[in-house]
């Protein structure tokens, strides 16, 4: 799925599934959101290198953090969890 959609023609930019390669951010638990929201950014990469860096930490610190998908979407510890066992993720 798209969180852009595109304006050029008319034309729309959705596309099935997830957009592994999107830009995301990873973000600690409680940072207080706002207009300094990217600045509180401690990683950045894409969704995918983010996902496999969060199941790299110990299960029990995971819900400290979350991804910031591109579009304000945020990926807490259980959502992070299930989409790394998908079948479509990009192990590496």
């Amino acid at each position: 799925m798209t969180d852009h959609p595109s304006t050029f023609k008319g034309d729309t930019a959705h596309s099935e599934g997830i957009e592994w390669d999107d830009r995301a951010s990873l973000h600690r638990t409680g940072d207080g959101d706002g207009v300094l929201d990217a600045a509180k950014g401690l990683r950045s990469g894409t969704f995918a290198e983010l996902i496999r860096h969060m199941m790299l930490m110990p299960a029990e610190e995971r819900a400290d953090y979350y991804i910031e998908k591109a579009g304000d979407r945020e990926y807490r510890a259980d959502e992070v969890t299930s989409l790394a066992q998908r079948a479509d993720f990009p192990r590496s």
